[in-house]
């Protein structure tokens, strides 16, 4: 039976590999905030359990039993954060932690009612994608709202980075999933963007929010 600390391992492991990088030791231990001895007493477990392949001096990799333990973890997650704000009226600011301890549960059932309750959602509060049961998760080829140019009409659907402060800025700004942009103007000095939406005509969004949101351009 898998423990706590062996999914936060699993779940770090399957997001490193999901941004196509090789998953190296020191990568895993810095992500966990962990020594790199601890990292790699905990990655001959999860072979022992045959989650992981463990090879010194090599990049660790998952099995297709390892990815798909993952990928159910992240699935618990992201089902509980999109339960808390839909049913249960959380801000999208506010779930994350809660899902942490949430995903750890270990009941089928609990998952596959929210599930239905739900309506089978395919992404998160924040627009991540959400496995399915059988761990397969699709994603979505988004663009970051930095690289796009004035005259461009976009829509929100997701971001790289869903942090608290990051979701309590975009609060700050009425913008959500879905809200619409006219990118007016882009400032050569900072790459900073002035866009138009909702009842605001002119907003000022610095390049570094700009690069942690993932639109798609509106036709």
């Amino acid at each position: 039976m898998p423990t706590q600390t062996k999914e936060n391992y699993l779940k770090a492991m399957y997001f490193l590999e999901r941004k196509g990088s090789k998953i190296a030791l020191t990568d895993l231990s810095k992500l966990l905030d962990v020594s790199t001895p601890t990292a790699n007493s905990m990655v001959k477990k999860l072979q022992e359990d045959e989650w992981v392949i463990y090879q010194k001096y090599k990049p660790l990799q998952l099995t297709e039993k390892g990815r798909k333990a993952a990928a159910l973890i992240v699935r618990k997650h992201r089902l509980t954060e999109m339960f808390l704000t839909k049913i249960m009226g959380f801000g999208w600011e506010e779930v994350h932690d809660i899902a942490e301890e949430m995903e750890h549960i270990n009941s089928d059932a609990l998952f596959d009612r929210m599930d239905e309750l739900l309506g089978n959602p395919t992404v998160d509060p924040h627009g991540s994608p959400i496995p399915d049961k059988s761990g397969v998760l699709v994603s979505r080829n988004y663009e970051h709202l930095s690289d796009m140019s004035e005259g461009q009409r976009v829509r929100l659907c997701s971001m790289t980075d869903s942090s608290t402060e990051l979701l309590v800025f975009l609060n700050s700004k009425n913008i959500k999933l879905g809200t619409e942009m006219d990118i007016l103007k882009i400032e050569s000095f900072d790459q900073s963007m002035i866009v138009s939406y909702n009842h605001h005509p002119s907003m000022m969004l610095s390049h570094e929010v700009c690069k942690r949101l993932l639109v798609e351009v509106v036709n």
